[in-house]
């Protein structure tokens, strides 16, 4: 990857959800970041929201790189028309290179795996591990609940305050482009801690 590259890794759930704008949503933010000029990596699943964002993301010029372990290519659908693939040896494989190859990170809605991906990289973050700006996008308030325990947490005294500063909450994908523009506008070493 060369510096010039922005690239943001996205985590979604491989199903689509019960509420349409879970689609539009995905489908909205992977033409945002094809026309932005942004590379995506991604889970390389060909379903859900996980695909949609990718088949956006192509039809508007992004460069698309999906991360998959090998046992989760037949379950997933792992796309095949991407720009590259690397297939894993591990889940915990799959999360560190999606991580490490991107400026960015954006959850949308999904389930126990976009949970666990989103949780670990605001724990690195607690941790001082990186200062990567990560971003949530509450599509019809989908991630309130977690939002709320981590308020709880926090006036429950099992994390600091500063916790809330380690992510953006964006309530649409306009909002979140332009939180995401301004965010890395510094240079890159100033946003990476490690």
């Amino acid at each position: 990857m060369t510096t010039s590259e922005r690239t943001v890794c996205v985590y979604c759930g491989s199903r689509a959800g019960r509420e349409p704008a879970y689609l539009e949503a995905a489908r909205e933010l992977g033409h945002a970041l094809g026309r932005g000029g942004w590379r995506l990596v991604y889970g390389a699943g060909d379903l859900g929201l996980m695909g949609e964002t990718a088949r956006a993301a192509q039809a508007a010029g992004a460069k698309v790189i999906g991360f998959i372990p090998g046992h989760l290519m037949a379950l997933e659908a792992g796309r095949r028309e991407l720009d590259a693939i690397i297939v894993t040896e591990t889940m915990h494989e799959r999360k560190k290179l999606m991580f490490t190859n991107a400026d960015a990170v954006i959850a949308l809605p999904g389930g126990p795996g976009t949970l666990d991906e989103l949780v670990e990289v605001l724990t690195w973050r607690q941790l001082g591990l990186h200062a990567k700006p990560v971003f949530v996008l509450n599509v019809g308030g989908y991630w309130d609940p977690l939002i709320r325990l981590f308020e709880h947490m926090i006036a429950e005294g099992f994390m600091d305050a500063s916790f809330r500063d380690y992510f953006t909450v964006a309530p649409s994908v306009t909002a979140l482009m332009e939180a995401l523009e301004a965010s890395v506008a510094a240079p890159p070493a100033a946003r990476r801690l490690s």
